[in-house]
């Protein structure tokens, strides 16, 4: 069940709101000020946050930046009574992903914020379709970046290579052949050492102790494995 945050300080606009929401399967959180919106979703992390521009004490804009620091991915809402094109361009520059003009009918907002969770689900898709993960590694294929434990990992395009090629095969015995050319090419022309120096290089940056690899194993006359 989706949770929305509706932070707005008057109780009609909440309470038909809510109507609207609960009929179609959401759990609603209330908040009639900003501060107090804020802790709520410290506590309760919705899905959406709909969030009124005017509130007593921080305003909406404020509630907003601080949300999207704390919840990258929550989608958000801004509602403004005015109208205006500041208030919306102001809205989008602290995070907002939609914005609606009062008065407006409860049931487009319902409709509005379940495209706004389809778009998210969508980019969510997205994000993972270009991250590969062996606990506790993960890449990046989008950056070309390595990660340990959520750190990065400075590493080189070879050395990236390389681990992008043993975590998308974990348990396979590569031939040092095998990783030369895979990662090099077929028309690489050099000493075919250079896959064990570079192996060593990355073991020292992956391997909690380098000479007791536990990630990177050895197969002795063949080459290469990624421990399952």
């Amino acid at each position: 069940m989706n949770k929305i945050l509706l932070v707005e300080d008057e109780s009609s606009i909440r309470g038909f709101l809510r109507i609207n929401f609960e009929r179609n399967g959401f759990k609603v959180l209330e908040a009639e000020s900003g501060e107090e919106g804020l802790r709520i979703a410290a506590i309760e992390k919705p899905d959406v946050a709909i969030l009124d521009v005017m509130l007593p004490g921080i305003d909406g804009f404020k509630v907003c930046e601080e949300l999207r620091k704390i919840f990258p991915a929550i989608g958000i809402m801004m509602l403004t009574a005015r109208g205006q094109d500041m208030d919306k361009i102001m809205g989008l520059e602290y995070g907002a992903d939609d914005y609606v003009i009062k008065p407006f009918n409860p049931i487009e907002v319902t409709l509005r914020v379940k495209a706004l969770l389809r778009r998210l689900d969508e980019k969510d898709e997205e994000i993972n379709e270009e991250l590969i993960e062996s606990p506790p590694f993960k890449i990046d294929t989008y950056a070309q970046k390595l990660f340990k434990n959520n750190i990065e990992i400075d590493v080189t395009p070879k050395e990236y290579m390389l681990m992008k090629i043993f975590i998308e095969n974990p348990g396979k015995a590569f031939s040092r052949d095998e990783l030369l050319n895979l990662a090099w090419g077929y028309n690489f022309v050099g000493d075919p050492k250079i896959v064990d120096v570079n192996i060593r290089r990355l073991r020292s940056k992956v391997e909690e102790n380098a000479s007791e690899p536990k990630y990177i194993e050895t197969i002795w006359g063949t080459g290469y494995r990624w421990r399952k």
